[in-house]
């Protein structure tokens, strides 16, 4: 493992993944007529298998000791209650929350913060495939793409262990799980794969397993360099790249610009004031995620990666290729050798995102976003999900568009990016 790491700063990361104040009991429930709003496909979406592209699966008490080695059973993740609240302790370590759940047992959403205390509050559906299976019956979602809801596999937090056989095994764990989710679903579940990036070729060996095992695509940060590990600009991940291309393997970036949104809110606002605030500067900060890759020269060396902006919406795209377009004249002129296309060349090309709860993107932006681009979201059972009333939402902001663009929108997008078995 890298030694330019600050571990004090990581571990920090892990134990706060997201605000503690934000899983203390209190909030608002807001009551859900489940029964009308939940009642499947619509009919004007028939023949349609709906991929939501953005939501998270709990990892659960003993999903890492029931798998762990007898040696390493002692140090793997397991949950204490501590103060009326779940966390995960990782080798006697507090690594945070068990992530984002607001959906409640009786199908009520939690407004306010940013889960129930205890897993035990909140709907089985989080973290339970038979449940999850039954949820997405009931919204006319036929698969998910799901990533990770807690800090516990946060990589950067894994690699202040200073153990680095703990942290493998932990990411090892976690994707085989992803694996059997996947199969125990009947295909329906597609978990995006961790790395363990602090050293090339065991990140090498691990992506390789994990393409070997079914899994789907791979989550990463923005800036690995945050982590002691070099830039995406190094040849420490050119293998790994090859590798996805050749592949067809999509890159997954769910949030993680360069960018910390909790540096923009006023000093003395209160725990929503900030939570209003962060949850719409992070979507928008996938901006500089995709401003990134396209000035990187990486997508011209690549030309057949494919990059997935997740959680991200799509309104500011637009603006964002035009800024862009503008900057690469005004701004670029010792690059313009090294970069062959033109930022909405590369977005066309090469970049995909998402949205959810918008109604003016999907209505009136798509054709300037691209209809080929465009991936659909619930976020489900995170605070800003869709939930619930999917269908009526996708009717209201797709409804104008004829069948082959809704379902390109809905379901064949997905297909293409992740490759996905129907």
């Amino acid at each position: 493992m890298s030694e330019n790491i600050d571990t004090e700063v990581l571990a920090a990361s892990a134990a706060k993944y997201w605000a503690d104040e934000g899983y203390s009991p209190g909030g608002v429930i807001r009551e859900v007529d489940y029964a009308t709003q939940s009642t499947g496909l619509d009919p004007s979406l028939k023949g349609i298998k709906i991929v939501d592209c953005d939501t998270h699966f709990t990892e659960v008490g003993d999903m890492f000791t029931s798998r762990a080695p007898a040696r390493l059973k002692d140090k793997m993740p397991r949950i204490s209650r501590i103060d009326g609240v779940d966390r995960w302790q990782v080798a006697g370590r507090d690594f945070g929350s068990m992530g984002g759940n607001v959906i409640g047992k009786d199908n009520n959403k939690l407004l306010g913060r940013l889960a129930f205390p205890t897993l035990d509050d909140a709907h089985d559906g989080g973290s339970q495939v038979k449940a999850r299976i039954q949820a997405m019956d009931d919204m006319g979602i036929h698969a998910q793409i799901c990533f990770q809801n807690s800090g516990v596999t946060q990589v950067g937090a894994l690699m202040s262990l200073k153990d680095e056989e703990l942290a493998l095994t932990i990411v090892q764990i976690y994707n085989d799980a992803a694996a059997e989710r996947q199969e125990e679903s009947g295909q329906r579940l597609f978990t995006m794969a961790m790395l363990p990036y602090w050293d090339q070729k065991v990140m090498e060996k691990e992506a390789q397993r994990c393409l070997d095992i079914g899994l789907k695509g791979f989550t990463l940060p923005d800036t690995p360099e945050k982590c002691g590990v070099p830039s995406f600009l190094h040849d420490f991940w050119t293998p790994f790249f090859e590798m996805c291309e050749s592949t067809g393997t999509p890159l997954n970036f769910h949030l993680n610009a360069s960018i910390d949104p909790n540096a923009m809110t006023w000093k003395d606002f209160t725990f929503e004031q900030i939570l209003a605030v962060t949850s719409t500067m992070m979507t928008l900060c996938t901006a500089a995620t995709m401003s990134n890759w396209i000035v990187s020269g990486r997508l011209d060396q690549f030309p057949k990666l494919k990059i997935g902006l997740i959680e991200a919406g799509m309104g500011w795209v637009p603006f964002v290729l035009e800024a862009l377009e503008h900057q690469f004249d005004e701004m670029l002129p010792s690059k313009a050798g090294m970069l062959k296309r033109r930022p909405k060349e590369y977005f066309r090309d090469q970049i995909w995102t998402t949205f959810w709860f918008e109604k003016f993107g999907p209505k009136h932006l798509l054709e300037a976003v691209g209809v080929d681009k465009v991936l659909f979201e619930t976020d489900y059972p995170h605070p800003t999900s869709l939930y619930p009333g999917v269908q009526s939402h996708l009717v209201d902001v797709l409804g104008g568009y004829d069948f082959d663009v809704r379902k390109k929108v809905l379901e064949d997008n997905a297909v293409k990016l992740w490759n996905l078995p129907f």
